[in-house]
């Protein structure tokens, strides 16, 4: 059977413009990127092109002039994403108390990964849109190291808590996630439960292995792309 994936062998290109595309192009491109986002967050973004074409109730060559490469689409769909994940440490640090808005970012972002399988592929395994995740990283790294440090001050984080370990936290959500999803959506939030109880300054105990230095996570991200 022939592959109906999109292949490229540019790098990833940012999104089409909008501007300027007459009314039906517009909503057809619309429609593409909407039809693209469900079924990426329902499963992944392996979703083959012309399944996502059909979705979206338009042809394949209406699919390649908006979106030459699978990297355009994906770029499209989760721009969006990527911004809600921004957005959400950024309301995080708008709480008044930094121990509620570490939390909070911890427990709304593994929401939305829960929601969003595509937005957890990219982020994990640096596939396709791997351009835009960069770019994202840019922008949470510095939030992410204000909401820890200011849990820190007030004494409620344990001090030994680094930034880089929000990924490790990140990493053990999003596998409960998977394995579970089909008998107890939910039960992520047991697992988090635990994880912030442990969290907190007053039941911390030291600890003998330090965090992950960049150039490791980087390594362990390497890893978890060849699963």
């Amino acid at each position: 059977m022939c592959d109906t994936r999109v292949v490229s062998t540019r790098a990833p290109a940012e999104a089409a413009p909008v501007d300027g595309l007459r009314s039906d192009a517009r909503r057809n491109r619309e429609r593409l990127v909407a039809a693209a986002r469900e079924l990426f967050a329902a499963g992944g973004i392996e979703v083959s092109v012309r399944e996502i074409a059909q979705h979206a109730e338009v042809g394949m060559g209406t699919l390649y002039r908006h979106f030459p490469s699978r990297d355009d689409l994906v770029d499209a769909v989760l721009e969006n994403a990527f911004d809600e994940f921004v957005g959400i440490a950024e309301a995080a640090l708008a709480e008044p108390d930094g121990w509620t808005g570490f939390r909070r970012f911890v427990e709304e972002g593994l929401l939305l990964h829960a929601r969003n399988r595509g937005l957890k592929e990219v982020l994990e395994r640096r596939r396709p849109g791997k351009e835009r995740a960069e770019l994202m990283r840019r922008r949470i790294e510095p939030l992410i190291g204000r909401l820890v440090a200011r849990a820190q001050e007030e004494g409620r984080l344990r001090p030994d808590f680094s930034p880089a370990d929000v990924g490790i936290l990140f990493w053990g959500g999003d596998r409960v996630i998977e394995l579970s999803a089909a008998v107890s959506p939910q039960l992520w939030r047991r697992y988090l439960g635990f994880l912030i109880d442990g969290l907190q300054a007053e039941a911390a105990t030291p600890l003998e292995e330090p965090p992950l230095t960049r150039a490791q996570l980087r390594r362990v991200g390497r890893v978890k792309q060849r699963q």
